[in-house]
């Protein structure tokens, strides 16, 4: 007979989460998960859903696999699939689960930093009291980052950054940066990087938002103009920070894709269809093309999901990114982008509006979703550079972008 003690533990776990969300998730922000999104975009978290981060956090379950030691919830990933299940059930939503030190940052310090760092660093990201922002891309160094110009010297006692990035997401907002930047100009692009972590509160670190199609302005020019950062500021070694960078590209992956904590829920797509085209006799969305592209997009989904489970479960006790990896990105694009397109169609006029009391909040929800999506095409490498990832590296065909 099997042994059902890890089963009665879980029980015992549900319980305990069960109880926990009914004393601390505060009714008003049942069902708003985008609520989160929203503030993550915005200068700060206010009522109800800054109360909810603060529980979220000193709980640690902002951060549910992290380590107890550093603020995180210290639980295995069974338990923190209860979580996110329980959390499901009741309308609630990890506030945190978008910000990039905890999709990406945090992480990163986990594999490379020193316990200096992680001590210094991880607590505050799990309670949600910093932002962080990724400095990667250069007016000259987008696609080919390796080309990258950010000039980081060693001053003695500290080190002197000089330089500009762009498309810095949430960089207006942020506390911390993670930045690229050069440290050996004499070798090669990709070995005289390193990876710092840069205090953005100084006055050598100015940011100017640029505004998007959707209304919104989550990317920002970043300029450095002898910006300062210690000597123990360096994430890994000096001039190994390409690897870091791929470290931290692998775990950004991880979090469009949906297979980062928390995830992505929506509204299941059927159901909206139901509300705005109707039903036939037998329950069905009353259009048949409609159910047919309908059901299509839901198996390019449901084998999204399927491969983000064969990516988790290839990634144990291998910290290089597995084949599986390498397509999710363009993956996820397609999925989202389609929903997307599939959801204004649905809604039909209702789905056009920008403004006015004529459209429901949900409604111009999905027309600036819809046009900020653009934007998956391009953002965290660009589709046509992850297929050449995926024709060279994966199917092994010949490289055509070189000349002979």
């Amino acid at each position: 007979m099997a042994d059902s003690s890890g089963d009665i533990e879980l029980d015992a776990f549900r319980s305990e989460v069960r109880t926990w969300l009914e004393a601390s998730f505060p009714a008003s922000l049942r069902g708003k998960a985008g609520l989160a999104m929203a503030a993550a975009e915005a200068a700060e978290f206010e009522g109800d859903l800054l109360a909810w981060k603060k529980a979220v956090g000193a709980k640690g379950w902002g951060t549910p696999t992290w380590p107890a030691k550093y603020g995180g919830g210290g639980l295995s990933t069974a338990q923190a699939r209860v979580l996110q299940q329980e959390m499901a059930k009741a309308g609630a939503f990890n506030p945190m689960v978008q910000g990039m030190g905890v999709t990406m940052l945090g992480p990163t310090i986990l594999d490379y930093g020193t316990e200096a760092q992680k001590l210094a660093h991880i607590p505050p990201i799990a309670r949600g009291e910093v932002r962080w922002c990724v400095g990667y891309s250069e007016p000259g160094a987008g696609s080919d980052l390796a080309s990258l110009q950010t000039k980081c010297e060693d001053k003695g006692d500290h080190w002197l950054i000089n330089g500009q990035k762009i498309w810095t997401s949430g960089a207006q907002y942020s506390d911390w940066c993670g930045a690229l930047v050069r440290t050996d100009f004499s070798a090669k692009k990709h070995d005289g990087i390193s990876f710092i972590l840069l205090d953005m509160r100084q006055p050598g670190v100015e940011t100017r938002p640029i505004k998007l199609i959707s209304g919104a302005s989550p990317f920002c020019e970043t300029f450095f103009t002898d910006a300062t950062a210690p000597k123990d500021a360096l994430l890994g070694e000096i001039n190994k920070g390409w690897t870091v960078g791929k470290r931290l590209l692998q775990h950004e992956r991880a979090s469009q894709t949906g297979s980062g904590p928390g995830g992505g829920r929506h509204t299941p797509l059927q159901d909206i269809a139901k509300k705005y085209v109707g039903t036939d006799a037998a329950g069905r969305v009353d259009d048949i093309e409609l159910r047919t592209r309908l059901t299509s997009h839901l198996m390019d989904a449901r084998a999204h999901g399927l491969t983000i489970a064969r990516a988790i479960a290839e990634s144990k006790g291998n910290s290089e990114p597995s084949n599986a990896n390498s397509v999710l990105k363009n993956s996820a694009t397609h999925v989202a982008q389609t929903r997307a397109e599939l959801t204004l169609e649905i809604m039909g006029t209702q789905g056009l509006g920008w403004e006015g009391a004529d459209f429901k909040p949900e409604e111009l929800e999905s027309v600036s979703s819809w046009l900020f999506g653009k934007a998956m095409s391009i953002y965290g490498g660009s589709a046509e550079i992850q297929n050449n990832i995926v024709s060279k590296r994966i199917l092994g065909l010949p490289d055509t972008t070189q000349s002979s």
